[in-house]
Order: C-alpha cells, then sequence, then structure tokens
C-alpha cells in the first residue's frame, strides 16, 4: 500500500526533537508539506537543516504552545506561507509526573496550558478551513497513562485523559465534514527524552542495556521506535486512513494493561 500525503499541508507542533521530529520526516517523505513548531529556534533550525540533509524541506516556526497569543500569531504565519493546514498533529508536552499532594496549582495550569489547551486553541484555528474543503486530519499525541493513569502520575494523567475525551467530542462533529480526528498514547518509545533521562539516571550504562531494563514486561520485549510510532501517524494523516475517526489507538508494544 502506497500512503501518501501529497501536498498536503501539516503542522506538528513539539516538531524539533524526538516523536515530532520523526512524524515530520515521515510526513515529508510522504510528499506532505510540513511546518514544524517548537519554543527553542536552535532546535528547530538543527532539525531543519538534518531533513535538508536527506532532501527534505520543511519551515519551522518559534511558538510557546502554552500561550493563546503564541498560537494565534503562528497559525497566521503558516496558513500566510502555505495557504491552508490539512492535518494538525498536537504532540508538544512533557511527562512531568508527581504524587498527587505534591502538584500546585501552578503545576496543573502549566500542565493544562501546554497540554491540553494548545491542542483546544490549535485545533479550533484549524477547523474552520478543514470544514470548508471538506477534508481534515487532527492527531492528539497522548500517553497510555490516559486509559490506565498509575499512582503518582499527576498531572500527566489527567490532562492526557482530557485530551482523548476531547478527541472523541471532536471526531463526533468532525465526521460529517470528513474531519478525522484520533488519538495515539505513546508507552515507551526511545525518544529524546529517554536519551535525555539516560544520561542523567545512568550516564555509567550502555544505552541499549538501559532501554533493555527498561523494556522489561513490554509484550514485545523492546521498548518501540520514533519511526514505528510516526508510520502510524503518517497512515491515520493520510487518505488511507479515511475510515478511522475518534479512536485512541495504544502505541506501546502491548503493554497497557487497558485496550
Amino acid at each position: 500500500m502506497n500512503v501518501t500525503m501529497q501536498d498536503r499541508v501539516a503542522i506538528v507542533t513539539g516538531g524539533s526533537k524526538g516523536l515530532g521530529f520523526a512524524m515530520a520526516r515521515r510526513f515529508a517523505e510522504s510528499g506532505g508539506k510540513v511546518a514544524i513548531v517548537a519554543r527553542g529556534a536552535e532546535d528547530l533550525a538543527a532539525a531543519r537543516a538534518a531533513l535538508a540533509k536527506d532532501g527534505l524541506e520543511v519551515r519551522d516556526y518559534v511558538c510557546d504552545v502554552s500561550k493563546a497569543a503564541d498560537i494565534s500569531s503562528t497559525f497566521e504565519k503558516i496558513v500566510s506561507d502555505f495557504g491552508q493546514v490539512d492535518i494538525l498533529v498536537n504532540n508538544a508536552g512533557t511527562s512531568r509526573a508527581m504524587s498527587f499532594e505534591t502538584v500546585t496549582d501552578e503545576m496543573w495550569q502549566q500542565d493544562l496550558d501546554l497540554k491540553l489547551f494548545a491542542a483546544i486553541r490549535f485545533s479550533r484555528l484549524a477547523w474552520p478551513g478543514m470544514k470548508q474543503r471538506k477534508w481534515g486530519r487532527i492527531i492528539n499525541v497522548l500517553n497510555t497513562a490516559a486509559k490506565a493513569p498509575p499512582p503518582a502520575s499527576t498531572p500527566t494523567s489527567v490532562s492526557r485523559a482530557a485530551g482523548m475525551a476531547l478527541t472523541k467530542v471532536m471526531a463526533g462533529e468532525g465526521g460529517p465534514h470528513n474531519i478525522l480526528v484520533n488519538a495515539m498514547l505513546v508507552g515507551l518509545i526511545v525518544s529524546d527524552q529517554w536519551v535525555q533521562r539516560h544520561a542523567k539516571t545512568a550516564p555509567g550504562t550502555d544505552f541499549n542495556e538501559f532501554t533493555g531494563n527498561m523494556a522489561k514486561g513490554i509484550p514485545l520485549g523492546r521498548m518501540g521506535t520514533a519511526e514505528e510510532f510516526a508510520n502510524l501517524a503518517c497512515f491515520l494523516a493520510s487518505e488511507q486512513g479515511s475510515y478511522i475517526t475518534g479512536t485512541a489507538i495504544n502505541v506501546d508494544g502491548g503493554r497497557s494493561p487497558v485496550v
């Protein structure tokens, strides 16, 4: 099956590193026109340069997605540059996980602004154009704690669970207009986040050994790759995924206790 995104315009938030970068690469390889969004100008420039070495062109936009004004101005720039937005991947976020009693009001608000409200604001801006053209794809990148939150997983498990509810609501409203909305739930997948965690917590160990230890308990026996995650994102964002909406798909090698 030839999965193509030829000439479709995609926004990937958190697109300078990790899963976002892998999705941006896969979209560009499939013929998409890609806008990567992140806070760090240097990281964005490095991502653009890395893709350019492989003959792939993306445009980059500095934006703090936790701020409504930044989202609005960035979206306007992207539409000005590309003409429209067909695909939106709400990927920006962190995995802050703490015990419930230690999370302050400020921490709750920061997490909700970065994950939930960023997705709401970007989607709300993209929605009218998708509706008018009768074609759109929105992917909300969450994690498996949205379905099965463990202890000491606040605030991220709560904001991600809200993102899953948002996905279902938008899918129901978007269906009649051919706007398909799905969520991808991250399990243990090798990305920049895990490279940083290895450097902080186990600098004296081999990285493969580190990820192998982390993978204990995963039925497939290993952590996933960013490329595997990006493959599914590309399928959902393409015409080939035209009858899939309102789903929250675990990308976790079978690790989650909830389907």
